[in-house]
C-alpha cells in the first residue's frame, strides 16, 4: 500500500484520518462557481421576478445550509464547527452569469475546503432550481478553489 494515501488502511479498506493529535488553527477556503443562463432568465433574475421569488437571497441560505451539512453528504469529511459561511454574487451581464464565491471559515484540526466547495456548488444548484420555469438549458460551470489557508498547506489561486 501506498503511505502517501492517507484515507486507506493497511488493507486498503477506506478509513476516516485521525486529525486528534493536530492543533487547531485558523482555516479557511473559498471556492467559486458560474452559472450561465440566457438573457431573459439572467434580466428576471436580477430584478427577482423569477417564479419562485428572489433567487440570489435563497441561493445564499441554500449555501451556507449546505456547508454546515457537507459531513454528511462526503462520507470521508470530518464535522467541523464553521465559525463562518459567506456567500458571494457577481452578476455578469455580458455573459449572463452569476460568479458565486463561497467563503468557508473555522478554527480547527482540519480545513472547510469541502464546506466552501459543497456550499458555492448549492447555491449554483439552488439558482438553476430557482430559473428553471423560465430556462432549463443554463449551465453550471467554473467550479474551483480560490483561497486555501491553514494548516500545513497554504494555497492560494486568486486571493478573493
Amino acid at each position: 500500500m501506498n503511505k502517501d494515501l492517507t484515507h486507506l488502511n493497511r488493507d486498503g479498506s477506506v478509513r476516516m484520518v485521525d486529525v486528534g493529535d493536530k492543533p487547531d488553527t485558523e482555516r479557511r477556503a473559498v471556492f467559486q462557481s458560474r452559472i450561465r443562463m440566457g438573457r431573459e432568465a439572467f434580466d428576471k433574475l436580477e430584478r427577482s421576478a423569477l417564479p419562485k421569488g428572489d433567487a440570489l437571497n435563497t441561493a445564499r441560505i441554500a449555501g451556507i445550509q449546505a456547508a454546515k451539512q457537507t459531513a454528511h453528504l462526503i462520507p470521508l469529511c470530518h464535522p467541523v464547527f464553521l465559525t463562518s459561511v459567506e456567500i458571494r454574487f457577481e452578476l455578469e451581464r455580458e455573459t449572463h452569469s452569476v460568479r458565486i464565491e463561497a467563503e468557508a471559515r473555522t478554527v480547527s484540526a482540519t480545513g472547510v475546503e469541502m464546506e466552501a466547495l459543497v456550499a458555492a456548488q448549492t447555491a449554483a444548484m439552488t439558482l438553476y432550481d430557482m430559473g428553471k420555469a423560465v430556462e432549463r438549458e443554463m449551465v453550471i460551470e467554473d467550479c474551483r478553489l480560490l483561497h486555501k489557508s491553514g494548516g500545513k498547506s497554504d494555497t492560494s489561486k486568486e486571493e478573493p
